[in-house]
């Protein structure tokens, strides 16, 4: 017995799904299968009752379950530690970050990252936020990069920055004009939106409620390019996040106008309570800390 058997179970046992087992071990649902079938083999006894709409773990596979998870992270630590020793910083990173984040903010870190620690295997996808909190979950990947980051109780989340979000306008929409505008200015203005779903959607609608602004949303989107898009073509007015819109105001393709007040947008790092953090994961995470 190999104690990636024991991880695959583990995985299969979490998601309750031989596919998404399978893609955070990097095997085929049949290999996933065949492990299932040695350690039942192996240990003389069903460790799974599974069918078309019952998965559960026999008295058996409960006591597997919690004792390889035990393993594996004392494993993950014996890991981490003997690479700490040897000032090694190796091995494997995934990552998956919303869009928002992921095309606009990540790319001077993984160019710099990549630099560093040429030795470290990254993997990084882009995903909708509930995706995202899924895969950290599922052990699909080990780090998550959103938005407004929500408490979970099996997640430990580590803020990395803020930034100031902006009223984004054509140059030559009047709005484009002030220096500063306040939440109350923007009444009845065409908005183009996040989709209702997003954090940051969620966030500017508890904002417009607290200040009772009524703002019509014209069009809504899953990602800020697109918007940025719309609004280059005088679709609506948006607010987002200044540090993604630096390139189209020194173009002068778009205007950015501060908001009065402290509006910003939080972005943290997530991963599950048990994961143990290898000296590559701590890597990336302290450099997200820092200024690109």
């Amino acid at each position: 017995m190999q104690i990636e058997s024991l991880k695959v179970f583990c995985d299969l046992v979490e998601t309750k799904s031989f596919t998404k087992a399978a893609q955070a071990n990097q095997v085929t649902q049949s290999a996933v299968s065949q492990t299932i079938s040695a350690l039942e083999r192996q240990f003389k006894s069903l460790l799974i009752e599974r069918s078309k709409k019952h998965f559960r773990l026999t008295a058996e596979g409960e006591v597997l379950y919690d004792y390889s998870k035990r393993l594996l992270q004392t494993y993950g630590v014996i890991q981490s530690k003997v690479q700490e020793l040897k000032h090694e910083i190796a091995g494997q990173v995934r990552v998956a970050a919303v869009y928002s984040v992921g095309l606009h903010d990540l790319p001077p870190y993984l160019k710099r990252f990549l630099k560093e620690h040429p030795a470290v295997n990254l993997h990084v996808a882009y995903r909708r936020e509930n995706q995202v909190h899924g895969d950290v979950l599922g052990n699909l990947v080990d780090l998550g990069l959103v938005a407004y980051p929500a408490r979970d109780a099996k997640l430990e989340i580590v803020p990395v920055r803020e930034d100031p979000l902006v009223l984004v306008c054509p140059p030559e929409h009047r709005l484009a004009k002030l220096k500063s505008v306040k939440l109350k200015g923007l009444a009845g203005e065409k908005f183009i939106s996040f989709d209702p779903d997003m954090p940051t959607r969620k966030a500017l609608d508890r904002y417009f409620k607290e200040q009772d602004v009524v703002v019509e949303h014209v069009r809504e989107f899953d990602n800020i390019e697109t918007m940025k898009r719309a609004v280059e073509i005088d679709s609506g007015i948006a607010i987002l996040p200044e540090p993604t819109v630096r390139q189209e105001v020194a173009n002068r393709t778009l205007a950015a106008v501060k908001l009065e007040g402290n509006y910003r947008r939080p972005l943290g790092v997530i991963y599950r309570k048990d994961k143990v953090l290898s000296p590559a994961m701590k890597a990336f995470i302290q450099l997200l800390k820092e200024t690109p």
